[in-house]
């Protein structure tokens, strides 16, 4: 079956085809390290995990890259501003070094928690800058550098089709670029490829280089990984909306500018989660939520957050409300209690071909989430043997990412208290014991005994 992928550079579907059947190289923008992901850096990482279980759903082999940028981010786009790493270090009093391993180790556990698959290759910013390096002296070899007091910068005007992936009106781009205006750069939209060190001031981060002591633009990493790590086989290249006008765009910019030849064949970028009032989520205006805050303050798992994001296909703004949030609870449970009541002496038999097919062809457009989870419960709802519905229902998981495999039969517990219980075996999991009697506690106020055996957790009515 065919699958069709919305490509940014075209704005259209595409059929994809791999440049190296069956392997398949997918990069995805990883993290800043300077502060925890919210949930809307999530949403992406979501859509990016699905993404990849489709491909491996349609048997392709997927060669997975994330890069963690632990230098060279400042806080304006446009290289103004301060690295965030050196400002995470200054605001927490610790090293910029500390600041980016505290905050890795934090955002693999929230990818962790959401069930999404770990990449191939973890790469760091901080770790490949040979290779960034050598990339700009070949720029600067063909003549798209030039210097300024500041840094080594690339100049747009010197690409052609600078603008073919954002679609903008270069006029337009170039006033929005004057926002953070630098009179040294010949063009508004032309980007540094190695910043300088500040005279007189040594960064927690800087490196030697033909140029002087400084530090990679936040750009030029995320070619010099990808290439690195995928060679040839530079298929599909992942992130955000708000990277296609400049931090995408400048990448295949450079990249292509270094190699004479196309920098990946699809672009694909998640939209932005919006909260009241239309806002996006976003560090920048303070109004974000981390996973560990959205999981307490609504009493959810986390897996409810991956569930509420497949109600919106990727490509259109996420509403985030506290009450779309407990819906999705809701529906996460009332999945696991259908399971479980299909567990009810069955064991999984042969896949229904006619189900898969409608679930495959869902996915398969464009990673149509919202359509492949009307199909689940299509699928559950009709007269198929129980055998025969775990056993699809258990394929489609493949792509859902739920688990749904580890659950046992047990007692058709009501919703309230199945969530209790599974919010306790996920506090239990993750060493939150002050959390996890609070839920004990819980339950048996509702009238349920909580035993803690050696198989595991059981609950059942007093």
């Amino acid at each position: 079956m065919d699958l069709m992928l919305y490509n940014t550079l075209t704005r259209r579907k595409e059929l994809f085809r791999p440049i190296q059947p069956p392997q398949v190289g997918l990069y995805t923008c990883g993290p800043t390290v300077y502060n925890y992901a919210h949930i809307g850096n999530l949403r992406t990482y979501i859509f990016s995990d699905v993404l990849k279980r489709v491909l491996a759903y349609n048997g392709y082999k997927v060669r997975h890259v994330m890069n963690i940028t632990d230098v060279g981010h400042l806080t304006g786009d446009r290289d103004m501003g301060e690295d965030k790493l050196e400002q995470g270090a200054q605001r927490e009093g610790k090293s910029a070094w500390e600041i980016a391993a505290h905050y890795t180790e934090a955002f693999k556990k929230d990818i962790e928690r959401l069930n999404i698959l770990s990449p191939t290759v973890w790469c760091k910013a901080t770790e490949t800058i040979p290779e960034q390096i050598q990339l700009i002296r070949i720029l600067e070899q063909k003549g798209y550098t030039y210097r300024t007091s500041d840094g080594i910068y690339f100049d747009t005007a010197r690409f052609a089709g600078y603008t073919k992936l954002s679609h903008q009106n270069l006029e337009a781009l170039q006033e929005g670029a004057r926002v953070e205006r630098n009179p040294e750069k010949r063009n508004a939209t032309d980007f540094a490829l190695w910043k300088f060190s500040p005279p007189d001031v040594q960064r927690q981060m800087e490196w030697p280089s033909p140029w002087g002591t400084g530090f990679p633009g936040w750009h030029i990493e995320c070619s010099a990984m990808s290439m690195k790590y995928l060679g040839e086989m530079l298929d599909i290249h992942c992130g955000g909306t708000d990277h296609i006008d400049v931090h995408h765009t400048n990448e295949i910019a450079q990249s292509e500018a270094a190699t004479d030849r196309k920098f990946f064949n699809f672009w694909m970028h998640g939209a932005f989660l919006i909260i009241a009032g239309g806002k996006k989520m976003a560090k920048s205006e303070d109004n974000f939520l981390t996973l560990d805050v959205t999981v307490a303050r609504n009493r959810v798992e986390p897996l409810a957050f991956r569930f509420a994001a497949f109600q919106t296909h990727y490509r259109k703004p996420m509403e985030f409300s506290e009450e779309g949030l407990a819906a999705a609870q809701n529906g996460l449970q009332h999945l696991r209690n259908q399971v479980r009541a299909l567990l009810d002496g069955a064991s999984p038999a042969v896949i229904d071909s006619q189900y898969q097919e409608k679930f495959r062809q869902a996915v398969n457009n464009d990673l149509n989430m919202p359509q492949a989870m009307a199909v689940v419960q299509e699928m559950l709802k009709s007269d198929l043997p129980a055998p025969i519905k775990l056993a699809t229902l258990f394929d489609f998981d493949q792509v859902l990412g739920f688990d749904l495999q580890g659950l046992d039969a047990g007692e058709a517990l009501p919703d309230e208290i199945r969530a209790l219980a599974d919010a306790r075996r996920r506090a239990r999991k993750e060493k939150q014991w002050a959390l996890s009697d609070q839920l004990r506690d819980e339950l048996q106020a509702k009238g349920y005994v909580v035993q803690d055996t050696p198989q595991g957790m059981k609950v059942f009515k007093a």
